[in-house]
């Protein structure tokens, strides 16, 4: 691809093509089993030419759609396995990438950010991008002293796009707030706009990788790439070779993937704490296992900086559901503002529901695992059951946004890898008193 699409109107269209596709594809199916073919083998066909569609359309959408996409790729585990098995492999080269930008759009960029003479700055640089992103590529190269970097390098019209696509959402979002009573969605869309418009900025990420990088600099079970260069645009760190996670997903050995499910929980939940920073985009592609069984940690684009660690509200309502006491864990929920006084509920029905989430807190070790995942938002989609009626009263207060992000998609991810994890003692690390 040449660059991604930045105007509102083009990027609609682009995913119009989704729906478009299907019923193509549908008469297709027709067709096929009018030649013989089994409603089997159809159907096959059409889930695998959908898969390939969806890669192509949100990956080279880039941007916001592809974010959507690759949380699509994380709560995959949810949904019944027959109607994912042919979604599953495109969904997860989401995770890790999506088609690259050409060099010609590459080298513009480089221009504008590093100058004219960028090449200069670099004994060598491989064209062919080594990872793409939703707003950014990397590409491998070697800087000037000779040390391996990888050199992230932003889509022309990132930010107008990602941009764009918070306008859409918005506007979606708008109209069907009435359908969510427990829902107040303008200062969830007002954080949403302000996160986002933080990741185009590369010098910010730029000084939440340094701080990271201070923060488990030495440690023996993480390695943190340092920073070499940044720009607006560009940021040169440090190369890490590695296996990402979402590589070692139904492949690796189960060993591996306890070790690297709970170094992977362990900074997820303990960085706040320890750096003041939350990481708070938990896609495996993110995430490498090192030669030497250490978890490297990439791309620092979406963080929320937590000085005082996580919010002390969440150790509240931990509490309250470990204990088991409704009444409370519906006082603390609204406390936080994750029920709005105005909205009534069943405790029990809410304790109920919340439970489910935090199942794992009850054993010192716990083996997430995709029918777990399935379990948990079973019901969730249907309008019959106690579990939709509740999420319906539910608020998600903007302080936390990009905590919930990460806990739903680190509970995806060690279910895609299936990893036992001892969460009771990194949550107890993480938030002490949460847990007695």
């Amino acid at each position: 691809m040449t660059e991604p699409p930045q105007a509102g109107l083009a990027r609609a269209a682009r995913l119009s093509a989704l729906p478009l596709g299907a019923a193509a594809r549908a008469v297709r199916g027709v067709g096929r089993r009018l030649s013989g073919q089994t409603a089997e083998e159809v159907l096959a066909q059409r889930q695998a030419e959908s898969a390939r569609q969806l890669f192509e359309v949100l990956g080279g959408l880039k941007g916001g759609a592809m974010k959507v996409g690759q949380f699509l790729s994380l709560m995959e585990s949810t949904l019944p396995a027959e109607q994912m098995e042919a979604y599953r492999e495109s969904l997860t080269r989401l995770q890790s990438a999506a088609p690259a930008m050409s060099f010609e759009a590459v080298e513009r960029v480089l221009e504008e950010e590093l100058g004219e003479d960028w090449r200069s700055l670099f004994t060598s640089f491989e064209e062919s991008a080594a990872a793409s992103a939703s707003i950014g590529q990397v590409h491998r190269a070697v800087w000037r002293d000779g040390r391996q970097v990888a050199v992230k390098v932003q889509y022309p019209g990132a930010e107008k796009a990602l941009m764009s696509d918070v306008a859409a959402l918005s506007r979606i979002a708008r109209v069907s707030g009435g359908l969510l009573p427990g829902l107040e969605m303008e200062p969830i869309l007002v954080e949403l706009r302000r996160r986002l418009s933080e990741e185009v900025d590369y010098r910010l990420e730029g000084d939440a990788q340094e701080q990271f990088g201070e923060a488990y600099a030495d440690d023996p079970d993480y390695a943190v790439p340092g920073v070499v260069e940044v720009t607006q645009r560009v940021l040169v760190t440090e190369w890490l070779d590695g296996v990402p996670l979402s590589t070692l997903i139904d492949r690796a050995p189960q060993a591996d993937r306890d070790r690297a499910g709970t170094a992977y929980l362990r900074l997820l939940l303990e960085a706040p704490q320890r750096a003041g920073l939350l990481h708070a985009d938990p896609h495996p592609g993110n995430f490498l296992l090192l030669p030497d069984g250490r978890l490297g940690v990439l791309d620092y684009g979406a963080v929320n900086r937590l000085p005082e660690g996580l919010p002390d509200g969440l150790s509240r309502v931990l509490g309250a559901a470990a204990q088991g006491d409704a009444e409370e864990l519906v006082e603390v929920l609204r406390d936080e503002g994750f029920l709005r006084r105005s909205v009534a509920v069943d405790a029990e029905a809410v304790r109920g529901f919340v439970d489910r989430f935090l199942g794992p807190l009850h054993a010192e070790e716990f083996t997430f695992g995709r029918e777990w995942m399935r379990e948990t938002f079973a019901d969730l989609q249907d309008p019959r059951t106690e579990g939709f009626r509740v999420s319906m009263t539910l608020n998600l207060p903007p302080q936390y946004v990009l905590v919930q992000r990460v806990w739903l998609g680190g509970l995806a991810v060690l279910s895609q890898l299936g990893a036992t994890v001892p969460m009771r003692e990194i949550v107890r690390s993480a938030m002490p008193g949460a847990l007695r």
